[in-house]
């Protein structure tokens, strides 16, 4: 048992988890799917129970500071009470519907209202089904057929994007060419002798692929893929569902001056809430009302209402900044930790959403025993996913995550006790 923060229980304890995963394996395939599968790695609970704030609770009593935010969707906190009065609101009075409530207009206009490049904006429900529709509308203005995505880059789960190649056919890739992120010889490469059918480049706003360095986007890469969108006449599309309202209120690529014509949205515009978004240019207005996307729940009024209040939120309390310097707290305290433990790391990626690697570790030995070790120490982390900063963290949060994290690298040390340094 252990008394750390004030907490009476064993944070080993995965009674209730381990049965619950072993009901799963007999109704769902292989227990669990996609990014929450997460079988190989027993120290992570699969199942949690409640959160509130920066704090999550997993089904066995276990209290964690929550340092992956819902794989990215939780930016304002957990159970954040205006969001939930909002949505709440909305609730009495209605939300799937024969047509959408009045919120949906009044989202439209927020996200108009906040976002650089946005002259319109439509819904839908996952990241998928935004970036699917930004590659759709691209290719319904241009009358061109090729997409240019970045090698490894992650832009949903469809066939055209997904990472797993199981039950994919070529013909569902056949349409896209690869570039190297921050390279843009290699993207007039990749062109090659497709100019004039190319629809559309899609980049994130940094380089964030799973299990790899983070790479913050080269400003001057950013204003030549502009510059070469508008040569080629093709539709540069900004995948902001990840990083969306993290690294800045209006837009990802604000700060750089980088005007983007298409933008997809989820993860953080609702708190949590299913919701996902298409911003786009006047010049693509029309193509994005020409094409036919829809879904039972994508007019869903509680999400809406949800999103209204996130954003507004967002900007009133200046999350952004309190996001990045939280995190920038966090930076040093890990950095300060690897090192006075003797472990040679790589911490990279914005402030708002760190990724921490181990230099030479072969198959994340070192990651996922370090997370398992953070896990005993009330700290939720994921060994191969960068983490997220979430505008609730507080001080005490903080001080017991890197305080979780110091004896975490601590515990480390003492089960590889010959780890180079």
């Amino acid at each position: 048992m252990t008394t750390d923060f004030g907490l009476t229980v064993d944070r080993r304890q995965r009674d209730v988890d381990t049965d619950l995963r072993r009901r799963a394996a007999a109704v769902v395939p292989n227990g669990m799917y996609g990014h929450l599968n997460m079988t190989a790695l027993p120290a992570i609970p699969q199942f949690i129970s409640r959160s509130r704030g920066a704090r999550l609770w997993d089904v066995d009593g276990n209290e964690y500071v929550d340092l992956m935010c819902s794989w990215g969707p939780v930016i304002l906190g957990h159970d954040d009470p205006v969001v939930e009065g909002a949505a709440e609101r909305q609730r009495r009075q209605g939300d799937c519907l024969n047509g959408p409530a009045p919120v949906m207009v009044e989202l439209a206009e927020t996200m108009v209202a906040t976002i650089a490049d946005a002259d319109w904006a439509m819904f839908a429900k996952n990241g998928t089904d935004a970036t699917t529709m930004c590659c759709t509308i691209a290719r319904a203005e241009t009358a061109r057929t090729m997409i240019l995505v970045a090698k490894g880059a992650y832009h949903g789960a469809a066939p055209w994007c997904t990472p797993s190649p199981v039950g994919v056919t070529p013909a569902d890739r056949a349409n896209f060419l690869q570039y190297e992120y921050n390279d843009i010889a290699s993207i007039r490469a990749a062109v090659g002798e497709h100019a004039d059918d190319v629809a559309a480049i899609i980049v994130s706003p940094f380089r964030h692929d799973a299990g790899f360095d983070q790479e913050l986007v080269d400003p001057t890469f950013a204003r030549e893929v502009r510059a070469y969108c508008d040569e080629l006449g093709a539709a540069l599309i900004l995948d902001d569902v990840r990083a969306g309202f993290r690294l800045h209120h209006g837009g990802s690529w604000e700060p750089l001056g980088v005007r983007v014509d298409l933008t997809p949205w989820s993860k953080s515009i609702a708190n949590g809430y299913a919701l996902a978004a298409v911003t786009g240019t006047d010049r693509f207005r029309e193509a994005a009302g020409s094409i036919f996307v829809t879904g039972s729940f994508w007019m869903g009024a509680v999400a809406m209402a949800a999103g209204v209040a996130t954003i507004d939120e967002l900007g009133r309390r200046d999350a952004v900044a309190r996001m990045r310097e939280t995190g920038t707290q966090l930076h040093s305290g890990v950095l300060a930790s690897a090192e006075a433990w003797g472990f040679d790391v790589s911490y990279t990626g914005p402030a708002q959403m760190p990724n921490l690697l181990f230099r030479s570790d072969v198959d994340y030995e070192l990651a996922i025993a370090f997370s398992a070790e953070a896990q005993a120490r009330g700290v939720y982390v994921h060994p191969k996913h960068n983490w997220f900063v979430s505008a609730a963290l507080s001080a005490d949060d903080l001080d017991m995550a890197l305080t979780g994290l110091d004896g975490a690298f601590g515990a480390l040390r003492a089960r590889y006790p010959r780890t180079a340094a």
